[in-house]
């Protein structure tokens, strides 16, 4: 990797011929950090969209699952209803 012909810190351009060894070193490891962290962000990218399709298979099977989970249960309230149960009696108080 080689600089460009100027390098811009913090707002300030410096040619990159008039810098010492030591900055140019520097320099050129900022680069290849920038580099990996343009890398990194690009696989969360892809990441992201993997879990955003895994998220929408698994609201689609839910789904497919409560419909037919829901089916049989509408069939069960065809049946006749059950009659109320009779409200229970207090129990007796302990003297």
């Amino acid at each position: 990797m080689s600089l460009p012909q100027y390098v811009t810190i913090n707002g300030t351009s410096y040619a990159s011929e008039k810098l010492s060894d030591a900055a140019k070193m520097q320099a050129m490891n900022v680069q290849v950090v920038d580099a990996e962290l343009a890398r990194l962000q690009q696989q969360v990218a892809i990441a992201q969209t993997a879990r955003n399709t895994y998220v929408a298979a698994l609201i689609d099977a839910v789904k497919a699952k409560g419909a037919a989970v829901a089916a049989p249960a509408a069939a069960v309230a065809e049946e006749k209803p059950k009659k109320p149960r009779a409200p229970r009696k207090p129990k007796a108080k302990a003297e």
